[in-house]
């Protein structure tokens, strides 16, 4: 056999020996991925979290693992746990589920303070900015209904603190933009006019804050004619 020929079947014998490893390969990975699973996206702490804490977005982050090591009960979307207070310290990169949220009996107390009252409301606003622990001015845009003079928008409260944040419900009018279901810690008074407000109001819209900003403008009003 000449050399040139030798090394032609070399070579085929070596391509032959590669396909087969190749393939050996391929179904062991494939036997692997069969025994982890998909992946999926679990809920994680990005750093210790105490117990009766107020879940922020800036708390968890989402990480993709095989389904065989993801644990029971774990949350798959952080908008879920949102405002939740925790039943149980979380450490660092622990996963965290609903198992893990403190229920009514849990709680110490509600999260108000004497004469103040939780009132909810479904408002226009950011919903990645509308979480709990932000802070918000709140406005009110009304139709003249009857010939009245009194359309238009007001500040109506200023400097208001979110207890929690979660999507809309759906069927939420969303044609002005995203809105966001939120509870908000305000005084008797302002828990009575926002329970009226979504009644009478055509838009109720949440305006974040900046971080430290507590200052107030006072009473503003911009009638139709922008006045």
């Amino acid at each position: 056999m000449s050399r040139r020929r030798r090394a032609a079947v070399l070579l085929g014998l070596a391509l032959l020996l590669g396909g087969l490893a190749a393939q050996d390969v391929a179904r062991r990975e494939s036997a692997v991925r069969a025994q982890l699973g998909p992946p999926v996206d679990v809920v994680v702490a990005r750093t210790d979290l105490g117990r009766g804490r107020r879940v922020r977005a800036a708390d968890v982050a989402v990480r993709r693992v095989p389904a065989r090591y993801a644990p029971a009960g774990a949350a798959a979307a952080p908008e879920t746990l949102i405002g939740q207070r925790l039943a149980a310290a979380v450490p660092r990169g622990g996963y965290v589920g609903q198992a893990m949220l403190a229920t009514e009996r849990d709680v110490a107390g509600p999260p108000v303070r004497k004469g103040e009252r939780a009132a909810d409301v479904v408002a226009l606003g950011a919903r990645s900015l509308v979480v709990a622990g932000a802070r918000v001015d709140v406005l009110v845009t009304r139709d003249a209904q009857g010939g009245a003079t009194t359309a238009g928008t007001e500040l109506a409260l200023e400097d208001v603190e979110v207890l929690s944040a979660r999507p809309a419900p759906a069927g939420a009018r969303d044609d002005a933009g995203p809105r966001v279901a939120a509870t908000l810690r305000v005084s008797v008074r302002d828990a009575v006019y926002l329970a009226a407000a979504q009644s009478f109001a055509r838009e109720i819209r949440l305006l974040p804050r900046a971080a430290g900003d507590r200052g107030r403008t006072g009473a503003i009003t911009v009638g139709q004619g922008l006045r």
